[in-house]
């Protein structure tokens, strides 16, 4: 869902990433994000659409730059040299459990081929920030009991969620050839990054999204 800010601020965000990544001649895709479990494979013919209600995008088409906003939650991005294909996904706790990340790599695969893919998992909140309530824990034990080591006890009623470590799991589990970290907090690191959870502690009207991007030039 996207924040109140203005347009034309939205637009000069965006036209600073495309300069600092020299997108000069493509395109800056970006989703309309909604914790789904849906992935979107953009080619030559649907490129130029204005929305895409998806929470993970994918490309072979050379020019074009996907993006992937977050404020806490995961942003993944995947690159398969086998195919030369790339793709970002909004990876949250509700994205992550309903197969988002399962979904995202069975389409930017090649059938019947030693897929060599690589990600990157980017900053988002880290597990001593995210405690969650024994309703998110009894979601994750229902689809199976071995996600509990993914939770410890802060309070009685409540628990503290290891997102990144569960998003790594569904990485390895799908043959994932490499994964690299960027171990950043979110909530922790206010300097450097933008945070939902902070934002509602400090009772903020809005808060800010971070931008991962990856280019096929």
């Amino acid at each position: 869902i996207g924040s109140i800010d203005k347009n034309k601020n939205i637009n000069k965000n965006k036209n600073f990433v495309k300069k600092k990544l020299k997108i000069n001649h493509g395109k800056l895709i970006t989703m309309r994000q909604s914790h789904s479990n849906r992935v979107l494979k953009i080619n030559k013919l649907n490129y130029k659409n204005k929305r895409f209600n998806s929470d993970a995008i994918i490309t072979s088409v050379k020019g074009l730059a996907l993006g992937v906003l977050t404020a806490d939650c995961v942003p993944i991005i995947l690159f398969n040299e086998t195919n030369n294909s790339i793709g970002c996904i909004h990876a949250g706790w509700k994205g992550s459990l309903s197969g988002i990340i399962e979904n995202t790599l069975k389409k930017i695969k090649l059938r019947k081929k030693n897929n060599k893919i690589f990600a990157c998992v980017g900053p988002c909140i880290g597990k001593k920030n995210y405690e969650v309530g024994k309703d998110l824990y009894d979601k994750f034990n229902r689809k199976s009991q071995r996600y509990k080591k993914f939770f410890s006890n802060k309070k009685r009623v409540k628990n503290l969620f290891d997102l990144r470590k569960f998003v790594n799991l569904k990485l390895k589990e799908n043959d994932v050839y490499s994964i690299e970290n960027i171990k950043k907090d979110t909530f922790e690191e206010s300097d450097n990054f933008f945070s939902y959870r902070r934002a509602q502690k400090l009772a903020h009207k809005d808060y800010g999204r971070c931008i991962s991007v990856i280019y096929l030039i």
